[in-house]
């Protein structure tokens, strides 16, 4: 009902807006095959070019919170953010450090292979020709981490001879500089890019809480990449990319950092094999090394000791996809495909500190294995509707599954615990109507079941971090998701109007739940000190997430243009055996409303002025809702000023009026924040 009461009120504003005839754009992530935005049964929100290179968001997750159904584990960007809590989820489905949406780049995925969190500063913002996010959907042709939907980043394709430069600073110490270039190589285009970044960074505990042990979060990274695309005959275009990925990052005290050192290539090749039927099949191998130090801070924040050193965390990732699509002069098409990603990892640290150094050596891991097959149907029936219906089987398997902890000083086994090879089959369905109701409405309905594999961080590793100390558990459950929309889009020349209700189901959710909590002497975690916590790795029995997304896309005149995007939306554990205390709690990190609104305004063809203003309500930091985190507003400003054909000036702003922003909220009452106010400048060169 609020969906056609939206819609409603939209309409009666029609006669203000002229008529524009709008190309029906294609997506590719919903059903991993070309197909008319319009006839896909899933919400699917685009973002173009510019929503990257504007210089208001000085990272793609940063970009992607204009999206009111997009969030991360914690408040802040991937600037100051612990890599393990860049986790993404798609309305509210359950955020955690380890991501219940599956992110693609060209295809490839980017979901950290031991972790399940992305390395968003991986991806040079103005590397991109634009994304897609398909909230809800995509599983039946993705599988497993495409539980609350799909997110994929495509790269910009330059032609020969065009390149860039672009150099910034901001406020914090913050710099960067980004240089590309394509050349012709043979039958095709090479693309070189390279990118440095570093910031002093902000200190992260609120200035209330902060103590002498506190430091700025500073951080950089660099990236170089190569990537060839080109004809190889016979119709067949293939694309190779070489990438490689450093960063190092201070987390808020001297003791705690981070780093980590990531290798990937790929090839894609693509082609017809008769005028009917395209296919395309990619390859990767990914490797990287990892490292981080965590540590435990007294009462009065001017002293810390070490907790663990995880001085090495080895993962690789290799996998195959193909698929082929044929369509037929009705307009119908079958895209079938299959794929297999391979996982290994193991974590390698140091913990127990005691007088003056670590007593105990800790390595756990394992392996993963998921393969799949899926096929997807998309069929006319008649004039105005258009149904689409996908399965997908999965096959898993988690071996080599191990935990041995040493003692350092005499080498000798204190823990040896290897666990058997587990192997689970899954099923995931989809499917879903789009109807073009009247000339200016359509309406659609879809769901789909997902799964999700814990990953081997979550199977296998234990971890201290501060006073909080979280078992790992190698029985954990796949996770499965039901989920169901029905959306409403009006479109009246310049406007765009879109009302979704959304409702899902997560059974078996993996959570951290709170077993102990300090002082005193518990099973599992000995003596825990006052405020110290204690947590293990379990499923939660059934988590329940309902609500109503809207997004307004109005063209005003050629010159200004308007973005909204809102939710609201309720995620409540349904169910918890394991904990039943949590039952009717709200889960962590889920605000119950979010919105952004967006104003491009271009008086001259020159300049352009971007303006953002993001709403976040409030939520809770901890399983048990004893930790608030107050709702924030934020504003943003961003211009860009072009000088020539080739060379343009560009200005920003996040947080003009310095909000309070609440990312963190200890048992101890300390707070962390994310950036204030925040400005900078840069120029870029095209040529």
């Amino acid at each position: 009902m609020r969906s056609l009461k939206a819609l409603a009120a939209l309409a009666v504003l029609s006669p203000a807006f002229g008529q524009v005839q709008v190309m029906d754009p294609l997506t590719v992530s919903a059903t991993r095959a070309p197909e008319p935005q319009s006839q896909v049964p899933f919400t699917v929100e685009v973002l173009p070019a510019d929503a990257f290179a504007d210089g208001a968001s000085p990272t793609v997750d940063d970009a992607l919170r204009g999206l009111a159904d997009f969030s991360l584990f914690r408040r802040n960007d991937s600037v100051t953010a612990n890599p393990t809590s860049q986790g993404v989820s798609l309305r509210g489905l359950g955020p955690s450090g380890a991501s219940r949406s599956l992110v693609l780049l060209d295809g490839v995925p980017l979901n950290d292979p031991f972790g399940g969190w992305v390395p968003w500063s991986s991806v040079p913002v103005d590397s991109l020709g634009g994304a897609e996010v398909v909230p809800g959907g995509g599983a039946s042709a993705w599988g497993n981490e495409a539980l609350s939907g799909v997110i994929q980043l495509f790269s910009a394709r330059p032609l020969p001879g065009e390149g860039a430069f672009a150099v910034d600073v901001a406020d914090f110490g913050t710099r960067s500089a980004e240089v590309s270039q394509a050349v012709t190589a043979g039958p095709g285009t090479l693309e070189i890019r390279g990118q440095d970044f570093a910031t002093d960074g902000i200190v992260l505990v609120a200035p209330e809480g902060r103590g002498p042990i506190d430091v700025a979060a500073a951080s950089r990274h660099n990236l170089e990449s190569a990537r060839w695309s080109g004809d190889i005959g016979d119709g067949v275009t293939a694309t190779v990319t070489l990438r490689r990925f450093e960063e190092w990052r201070d987390n808020g005290t001297p003791y705690q950092q981070n780093g980590l050192r990531q290798l990937l290539a790929s090839v894609t090749l693509s082609g017809r094999a008769t005028p009917g039927e395209a296919w395309s099949a990619t390859a990767y191998l990914q490797g990287q090394s990892s490292w981080q130090t965590f540590s435990s801070v007294n009462s009065t924040r001017s002293s810390e000791t070490p907790a663990s050193d995880q001085f090495d965390v080895p993962a690789t990732a290799a996998g195959i996809a193909g698929s082929s699509t044929w369509r037929d002069a009705a307009g119908a098409s079958t895209t079938v495909g299959a794929d297999i990603r391979d996982v290994r990892g193991e974590t390698r640290e140091d913990f127990l500190y005691s007088r003056g150094a670590y007593t105990e050596q800790r390595f756990a891991g394992g392996r993963q294995t998921l393969a799949g097959l899926f096929a997807e149907r998309s069929q006319p029936l008649g004039a105005d509707a258009h149904a689409t219906a996908g399965v997908r089987l999965d096959r898993s398997e988690d071996s080599d599954g191990h935990l041995r902890n040493v003692a350092l000083s005499t080498g000798a086994l204190l823990q040896g615990d290897a666990y058997p090879t587990r192997t689970g089959t899954e099923l995931s369905p989809g499917a879903g109507i789009a109807w073009q109701a009247a000339r200016e409405l359509e309406l659609h309905l879809s769901g789909q079941r997902a799964f999700r594999q814990p990953t081997l961080n979550e199977l296998y590793r234990p971890f201290r971090q501060g006073t909080t100390t979280t078992l790992s558990n190698p029985e954990l459950s796949t996770e499965h998701a039901d989920s169901a929309e029905i959306g409403a889009t009006w479109k009246h020349g310049g406007l765009s109007a879109t009302a979704t209700a959304f409702a899902a189901r997560l059974d078996d959710a993996v959570a951290n739940v709170t077993l102990a909590q300090g002082p005193g002497t518990f099973p599992l975690f000995g003596a825990l000190a006052a405020g110290a916590v204690g947590q293990e790795r379990l499923n939660l029995g059934r988590v329940d997430t309902r609500g109503l997304q809207l997004g307004v896309d109005w063209k005003l005149s050629d010159t200004l243009s308007l973005e909204l995007s809102a939710i609201d939306e309720e995620a409540t554990v349904g169910a918890a055996s394991v904990a039943p205390g949590l039952v009717g709690k709200t889960l962590p990190e889920v605000p119950r409303t979010s919105a952004s609104l967006g104003l491009a305004w271009r008086p001259t063809q020159r300049l352009q002025i971007e303006g953002r203003v993001r709403r976040t309500g409030s939520q809770f930091d901890d399983d048990q809702n004893l930790l608030p985190l107050a709702a924030a507003t934020v504003a943003d400003v961003s211009l860009r000023l072009r000088l020539t054909e080739r060379a343009e000036l560009f200005a920003g702003a996040q947080n003009l009026g310095s909000a309070r922003v609440e990312t963190a909220h200890s048992a101890l009452g300390v707070y962390n924040l994310a950036p204030p106010r925040t400005a900078g400048a840069g120029a870029r060169l095209n040529w």
